[in-house]
Formats: structure tokens, C-alpha cells, sequence
């Protein structure tokens, strides 16, 4: 799922059959700051760690998170379980070396000084990341929560584990087959529906994509009617950890980066391009670290929600 969500302390188990995997632990070498690192992977937290659940190459899964002083602890569940025990280093940003970033720009030095726990988790999960970055296109975050919320619902299946409330992400084979009229009610209308119905069509391809470098994949990705920049790009940051994804056309980022490195108001995309280049590789990095200190100033019309089941 997009958004966090509360889940209960204490829980009753509905799926002891699949029995969990055993406890795997990662050591923690140098800052890990990681709520930040795992916000952005579509899991959900809870009181006792953070919760994920994937249909991986081996099967359903369910993958717990939690940490120590000095480890990263991860629980699973399901015939995936170990699939995600595996990645459990890569998902939790453990793979990722911030130190590995320099710059001599003072702004974003320092907020990179102040904020060095904040890593990149990559998830090994394409097709999945890539729903949600298609359900959050050109629309409102409220939105984009509604229509994975309606996609959870329609298509997903009880996940293995211990948790009642946990589902799988949507069935891409159901989605496939199912008429663009029958997303509607899920707050998807049709242009989105119809690409949700052609990647899930393909999701075999899309999730061997983990192995392709980001830019191989961007290009594949960037083959379906419909996948631009943006979208590829909020797809690759997740599933592949890449530090250096731009999301071109994202209402918001081209105005942080501008204000925050140039002091004005308002910037295109171009510009927002031109001062990251000599980021690279970490163009995404800075784009998350400049957004530590906040939006750009609010003025002027903003995009408002629809309720396309209304429609």
C-alpha cells in the first residue's frame, strides 16, 4: 500500500499454515534513519515495525520489520518469505552508502550533514511499484490512496501471516482480463485503467526488469502508452534503490529545487534539471533531501480532488 496505516499491537493469527520463516538480521554499519528509508517502499507501519507484503518470484509473502541497537530483524511468512529475507539488506537502504555522496553546495551539504541516515531501499518488486506509481498519476495523494485501496480490495488476496488485515497486492492476471468499465468504481477511470490492464498483461517481463540496470528498465518501461518519466521514474527509485531517478512533470519537485537552490518561488522542469546535473548520480537523493526542508511557497491555484466514481 501508498499510505501508512495503524495496525494493531496485538493481533489474532489467521494464517498459520504458512508458518514464518526464520529471523534473519542485517548489521547496521553507519547511520540509518530507518522510518525515513522505508516510507517511500508501499509498506505499511505499525506499532512493533513495518509490514510488507509481495507476490515474489516464489510465492506470496509477508515480510516484517523491526530493529535494534545494531540490527535490522526481519520476519517473513509465505512460500516468498525467504525471497524477501534475501533482499532484506537491500530493502531496509542497508545497501546504500550516503557517505558515498559529496558535495560542495552548502545547502544541500548540510542538510545531507544533519539527515545522513536517510537511505534508498530498493524492493526487487517492478510490477508493484509500478502500480502504484500509475495509480498516483496526475491526480492528488487522496486519490492515489483511494484507487490502490479500491485495487487491494478487488484484487488482492489475504496475505500469509499472522495479520487479518494484510493483503497482497492486486492479482496482475485478474487485472488483466477485467474491463476498463469495472475499475470505475475503484476510483480509476479509463486512461489509467487501460494502462493498468496492458502492464499487468505484461508483469512477467516488467518484474525481470529487477535484473536490467534503471536506465535499461526506464526504457522498457517507457514503452507502454502512457509510462513517461515520471512514472518510471517513482517506479525505478523503489524498485531498484536508484539514487539518481528525476520524476519529470511532478507537480512539486521542480518548485522545492528551484526555491531552495536559486531562492525563487517557482521553477519549470528544465531548471529543475539543469541544477541537478552536476548531482548526478544522486539527482533523486538531493530531491528528497531538499525536501527535508519543505514545499516550495503556496500560492495560486492547487490541483483538487475528483471523485471519479461519481463521474
Amino acid at each position: 500500500m501508498i499510505a501508512e496505516a495503524t495496525l494493531p499491537r496485538r493481533y489474532a493469527a489467521s494464517h498459520d499454515e504458512d508458518g514464518p520463516v526464520d529471523v534473519h538480521a542485517v548489521a547496521i554499519e553507519g547511520p540509518l534513519d530507518l522510518r525515513s528509508t522505508l516510507r517511500p517502499l508501499h509498506g505499511r507501519f505499525a506499532e512493533d515495525g513495518w509490514w510488507l507484503t509481495a507476490r515474489t518470484p516464489d510465492g506470496p509473502a509477508t515480510l516484517h520489520v523491526a530493529r535494534s541497537r545494531d540490527e535490522v530483524h526481519g520476519r517473513a511468512w509465505g512460500k516468498g518469505g525467504g525471497w524477501l529475507l534475501d533482499r532484506l539488506g537491500a530493502i531496509t537502504g542497508l545497501d546504500d552508502d550516503p557517505a558515498l555522496f559529496v558535495t560542495d553546495d552548502p545547502i544541500v551539504s548540510e542538510v545531507h550533514r544533519t539527515h545522513p541516515g536517510r537511505r534508498f531501499g530498493r524492493t526487487d518488486l517492478v510490477f508493484d511499484s509500478l502500480l502504484v506509481a500509475i495509480c498516483g498519476q496526475k491526480v492528488t495523494g487522496r486519490e492515489a490512496i483511494a484507487a490502490m485501496r479500491g485495487l487491494y480490495r478487488r484484487f488482492g488476496d489475504p496475505a500469509p501471516g499472522p495479520f487479518e488485515q494484510l493483503r497482497l497486492p492486486p492479482h496482475p492476471e485478474r487485472m488483466a482480463v477485467t474491463g476498463y468499465h469495472e475499475f470505475h468504481p475503484l476510483h480509476l477511470e479509463r486512461r489509467r485503467a487501460e494502462l493498468i490492464r496492458a502492464v499487468s498483461a505484461r508483469a512477467n517481463e516488467i518484474d525481470a526488469l529487477s535484473e536490467s540496470s534503471p536506465s535499461q528498465a526506464a526504457v522498457f518501461l517507457q514503452t507502454f502508452n502512457g509510462v513517461a518519466e515520471w512514472t518510471s521514474a517513482k517506479t525505478l527509485a523503489v524498485s531498484h534503490g536508484d539514487p539518481d531517478q528525476v520524476a519529470v512533470g511532478d507537480f512539486h519537485y521542480k518548485h522545492i529545487v528551484v526555491h531552495h537552490l536559486t531562492g525563487r518561488d517557482r521553477g519549470t522542469d528544465e531548471e529543475m534539471l539543469d541544477l541537478l546535473e552536476p548531482f548526478r548520480p544522486h539527482r533523486g537523493r538531493v530531491i528528497r533531501l531538499l525536501h527535508i526542508l519543505g514545499h516550495e511557497p503556496s500560492f495560486g491555484p492547487r490541483l483538487s480532488p475528483r471523485d471519479i466514481t461519481r463521474m
